[in-house]
């Protein structure tokens, strides 16, 4: 899977057409009664109304995602600011618990994950008692403020697609794809059975494009992590 995910849309789209190529000379086609092609109909129909909305909420998540996350590095980034005015000390102990959290956050791109070292920055901030704690109010109302954007987040990383839909996708690509495979056309039409193959490649590039939105290893969102990255690997001096 990890393999299959790594692999370039384009690249899909030309194995598919040499395969579905391929099988329209091999497969022998069928001719179907009317009551098989009401029913082709009525599934290829029921396949486009499934996946199309689907297919808009995962490319509006990557947006979401995208908003979130370049939020969240704001935040991190304006708290990093404000420590530069705290003593020496109260200085690198936030960010080293800046730089932790993000860590356990984002290593695996799960934010829940760092849970704990929010609570702790929260924690420090709350039970302060040195010099300047007009900044640290300052930083914990930017931390508190940032929650709901890291729930969000939360909420943005885990709105997948779920195992009921893509069986229920699953069962009504196959039935289109099954149906156009073993349409009956001439043997001797080239253009028909290209046709064919490109119809049945559009049908699979669907779902490798959902496959490829809900994992996140969609081209589009190939930069969504960048903000967070680049504040990371700078020492927090740049977001960009």
């Amino acid at each position: 899977m990890k393999l299959m995910l790594k692999v370039r849309l384009s690249w899909f789209f030309f194995i598919f057409l040499a395969i579905y190529l391929g099988s329209t000379f091999i497969v022998k086609g069928a001719v179907f009664t009317p009551a098989a092609l009401t029913l082709f109909s009525i599934n290829s129909f029921l396949y486009g109304f499934y996946i199309s909305p689907i297919l808009s909420v995962q490319k509006q998540r990557i947006d979401d995602l995208s908003r979130s996350i370049r939020a969240e590095a704001n935040a991190i980034f304006d708290i990093l600011i404000k420590t530069k005015r705290l003593p020496r000390r109260s200085r690198n102990i936030m960010q080293d618990m800046c730089e932790d959290y993000l860590s356990a956050s984002f290593a695996q791109r799960k934010p829940a994950e760092g849970e704990d070292e929010y609570e702790r920055l929260i924690t420090y901030c709350l039970n302060y008692s040195g010099h300047a704690p007009e900044i640290i109010d300052k930083i914990l109302e930017k931390l508190v403020a940032n929650q709901q954007n890291r729930s969000a987040l939360a909420m943005q990383l885990g709105n997948k697609v779920y195992s009921n839909e893509w069986w229920i996708m699953l069962v009504l690509f196959s039935i289109t794809l099954g149906f156009v495979l073993f349409l009956n056309i001439q043997h001797d039409s080239l253009i028909m059975h290209f046709v064919k193959a490109l119809l049945c490649t559009g049908l699979s590039m669907l779902m490798i494009n959902l496959l490829k939105l809900s994992t996140l290893t969609h081209k589009k969102a190939k930069n969504i992590w960048d903000p967070l990255d680049k504040l990371k690997t700078s020492r927090f001096r740049r977001i960009d």
